[in-house]
């Protein structure tokens, strides 16, 4: 083989798993998505990100990049996805990028994966309850769920799409419907709560937040959010004004968030944070906070 061919060749495999196969070189050229994995990508989790280009999808997506357990990484959404791929894949880190566009692709993206996690959905608005988000993120997160059951039936499946309350039953549902429900695979993610009431609780004693741990339980909107404040670590105690201001400030952070942002476009930079535990342990179910459906 002449080395001007074998460098195209090798220009075409770096190339082509940056792009949706609608982008892709055609197949005469010899080059399948099957085929098109860096050299060198060490064993690890498969891991898909649904919703990878917004807001919370692409800073997602960097802190997976990074992380060592990760050898592959598949991102989709129905818009801006070959940006995205194209922007995180330039990381020199081991996990090989593929970016998948639209509905037609989304089997695609999910075949062999082992873990599933949904950013995927509209963030909440200033005067939007979560009542109001459910309307449309429902429909949304069904769809993805049929996909996730019929691509990758065994995957963990990370659910941050709010209201997490709800998202998460109706993945249940869409589960139980195709056969593949398994209430220790499907999690919802409420990290941030426990992030927020950590922040909240230092405030309030005056202590650094890495060195406070607050338990919370329940669910993760307003009032079933329940921050156990006489379980705190380290010990201490607080007066009944404080305990009424920590626990209403802990339910009410996202709120807080949403309108002090007003009408501009939500980052929800603290829900980054609240994921960032996936990359520290190596156990996927074992580090996240989760609530599980029966």
């Amino acid at each position: 083989m002449q080395p001007a061919s074998e460098a195209n060749q090798r220009i075409a495999r770096i190339s082509a798993h940056l792009h949706p196969p609608n982008l892709q070189m055609e197949e005469s050229a010899g080059l399948r998505r099957a085929n098109c994995r860096a050299k060198g990508a060490a064993p690890g989790f498969k891991v898909a990100i649904l919703g990878a280009a917004g807001g919370i999808g692409q800073p997602l997506a960097l802190l997976m990049k990074i992380n060592p357990l990760v050898s592959v990484l598949h991102l989709y959404d129905v818009v801006n996805t070959p940006g995205v791929t194209a922007d995180i894949s330039h990381m020199d880190t081991g996990a090989v990028v593929r970016g998948f566009l639209g509905q037609p692709q989304l089997e695609e993206a999910l075949v062999g994966m082992d873990l599933v996690i949904i950013p995927a959905g509209v963030p909440r608005k200033p005067g939007m309850t979560r009542d109001d988000l459910f309307k449309i993120n429902a429909g949304i997160v069904r769809t993805l769920c049929e996909g996730i059951a019929k691509s990758c039936p065994k995957a963990i499946v990370n659910l941050i799409s709010n209201p997490v309350n709800s998202t998460v039953p109706i993945a249940a549902e869409v589960f139980k419907k195709a056969g593949t429900y398994d209430p220790k695979r499907l999690l919802g993610v409420t990290t941030l709560d426990v992030v927020r009431a950590n922040t909240f609780v230092a405030e309030v004693l005056g202590l650094d937040p890495r060195e406070v741990d607050v338990p919370v339980v329940g669910g993760h909107a307003g009032v079933t959010i329940l921050p156990l404040l006489s379980q705190v670590k380290p010990p201490c105690s607080f007066t009944p004004p404080e305990i009424d201001y920590l626990t209403s400030r802990i339910q009410n952070g996202g709120t807080e968030v949403v309108e002090v942002y007003k009408f501009q476009f939500v980052m929800d930079l603290d829900v980054k944070l609240a994921v960032l535990p996936i990359y520290h342990i190596p156990s996927v179910s074992s580090f996240l906070h989760f609530q599980v459906v029966k």
